[in-house]
This record gives C-alpha cells, sequence and structure tokens, in this order.
C-alpha cells in the first residue's frame, strides 16, 4: 500500500466495487436484509428492494404511506432496520423483516389510540405484526403515524 492513503485505497476499492456491479445484500436470520447503516432515502429504499418475497411490497406500501403521511420524514438504516423520524424529534417508527411477517415498530405507540397490538418489553414500544395474508388497515396505519 506504499504511496496510498487509506482515503484512496477506499475510493479505489468502492469503483472496482461499482464495475463489478452491486452485490445483493446478505439476508439475516429470518430473511431480514443486510443493509449497510445509512441515512436518507437511498439506504431505506436498498432495504425495501432486499426484503424477500411478499414482504418487499409490504415494505413498499409502508413506506409510501409513512411518506404521504409525513412529508419530509427523515429516513435512516440502522441496526438492519429502515427507521422513520422528525429532526429535532427522534425517530418514530422502525420496520423489522421476520420469517413470517414484518414487524413495524411504533416507539411511543403506548401513547397511540387504540394502542397497537404488540406488546413490547420497552415502556413505549408497541409493535404491528403484518403477515401475508393480512389486509392492512391503512386508516389505521396512517393515523398512528400520525
Amino acid at each position: 500500500m506504499a504511496g496510498r492513503t487509506p482515503k484512496t485505497s477506499a475510493k479505489s476499492a468502492r469503483k472496482g466495487a461499482a464495475k463489478r456491479g452491486a452485490a445483493k445484500p446478505r439476508l439475516l436470520a429470518g430473511g431480514n436484509p443486510q443493509i449497510a447503516k445509512g441515512y436518507g432515502d437511498a439506504p431505506v429504499q436498498a432495504f425495501i428492494a432486499a426484503m424477500p418475497g411478499w414482504k418487499r411490497d409490504v415494505g413498499r406500501k409502508l413506506d409510501a404511506l409513512i411518506v404521504r403521511t409525513i412529508p419530509g420524514v427523515h429516513k435512516a438504516v440502522k441496526w438492519n432496520s429502515p427507521l422513520y423520524g422528525i429532526e429535532g424529534d427522534g425517530w418514530f417508527l422502525g420496520i423489522h423483516v421476520f420469517t413470517r411477517y414484518v414487524k413495524a415498530a411504533f416507539f411511543r405507540g403506548a401513547s397511540l389510540h387504540p394502542v397497537p397490538p404488540g406488546e413490547s418489553k420497552q415502556q413505549h414500544t408497541r409493535y404491528l405484526d403484518i403477515h401475508e395474508s393480512d389486509e392492512l388497515d391503512e386508516a389505521q396505519f396512517t393515523a398512528w403515524v400520525k
């Protein structure tokens, strides 16, 4: 690595990876895509695109409902989960993929009415589990997002 700084080496590695084509993200246990931590819409869309099977459609629908309900929503992928938040107010919702369902975590869900059905070990968090055969109540979901 003589004559190269770590910065230029990393840049060269990224260029080489781009030439080879982007590798498909690895699916972790339960089918959750392993996506690098990142902020903005691009890593969230990469996560959704890597969601397996019917779960991808659920991810697209949830993302669209959130964006429509909260224009300018902040997005990130952290801990292999897309997060949605308000600048200065933190994250309010996260999505995670499991073998048989997609979990939407409302981080302040205990204050919502009605309270989302899934309980958590965290006092304020509540979950909505979405299975393949479930019909998503879009009106209720958007009310929770608001």
